[in-house]
């Protein structure tokens, strides 16, 4: 079996123990990794559909992911929701509820709803590790990765002077090499002019696969955005279907706000045994 064949097997499939046991036996053989011993199966299996089962890639994800963890504590080591309930009541961000045609999840960030004099850079990115390490969990999202959608309408000067070349980095790390999730588009909308010496800082740190996975649409986005969404996926105010964007926000806030504890958990042990159902937590935000 290939990679994506493997990738589609059940998480319990006996096809997948010698995959999961080799990675787990490679990283127990990692000085890098040895303050650490216990690695759980649903843990492993984020890195090796994240890489096609892969195991030199998997390890080499994983230890990035443990390296990012380590060097970055101040993110990754408060995963708590209700400590940036501000900036989410903005409805600046959303998981859509229904997946796209290719089965992946897509996210909205709605910069302008960002207000960078009351939340700094580092609080908004920690918005976007919370959701990653929750849709990370599910068994299709693993499989069929995320798209996001930017609308950097409201776009400033103050969103512009957070963003430093340290937590450009940071950013590109996990979009590209530290997070076991599969970035399949990055789309922004209404990006001014301005927003371009942003993105050079963050330009040079991308791989060039994600950098040909970014599609501007500028202001006059509708068109041009559902030829890679249909409308049924897409709230009214990006030239969709779907329920509207305040609603979406507003669900998706109250979902991160009720995983709390589940995050809380990722944030003090990533590689352990998580005490959740995987089909209670595929329920508590629709699949579509």
């Amino acid at each position: 079996m290939n990679g994506p064949q493997l990738s589609d097997l059940p998480d319990d499939s006996e096809q997948l123990d010698p995959h999961v046991s080799g990675l787990r036996q490679r990283a127990l053989q990692s000085s890098e990794l040895s303050a650490v011993r216990n690695f759980s199966r649903g843990f492993l299996l984020k890195f090796l559909r994240a890489r096609d089962f892969d195991v030199e890639r998997c390890l080499k994800l994983l230890l990035n992911y443990q390296r990012w963890r380590r060097e970055s504590p101040e993110i990754s080591g408060c995963l708590s929701p209700s400590s940036v309930l501000g900036l989410l009541s903005t409805s600046y961000h959303a998981v859509l509820p229904q997946r796209d045609h290719a089965g992946s999840r897509v996210l909205v960030y709605r910069i302008g709803q960002w207000n960078p004099k009351d939340w700094s850079a580092f609080q908004v990115f920690q918005v976007s590790l919370m959701t990653s390490e929750i849709i990370c969990m599910e068994t299709q999202t693993q499989r069929r990765g995320l798209k996001v959608i930017f609308d950097l309408q409201g776009w400033c000067l103050g969103h512009a002077m957070q963003i430093n070349p340290s937590i450009a980095k940071k950013i590109s790390s996990v979009l590209s090499e530290s997070f076991p999730l599969k970035v399949r588009g990055i789309h922004l909308v209404n990006e001014p002019m301005f927003f371009w010496t942003v993105f050079a800082i963050i330009r040079p740190f991308l791989p060039d696969k994600i950098k040909q996975r970014i599609h501007m649409h500028g202001a006059n986005f509708q068109e041009s955005l559902t030829d890679f969404f249909s409308p049924a996926v897409l709230p009214p105010e990006y030239g969709g279907e779907g329920p509207e964007i305040e609603e979406v926000c507003r669900d998706w806030t109250n979902h991160l706000l009720q995983s709390e504890e589940l995050l809380q958990q990722i944030a003090a042990h990533p590689t352990a045994d998580i005490a959740i159902n995987q089909e209670d937590l595929n329920e508590q935000f629709s699949e579509g």
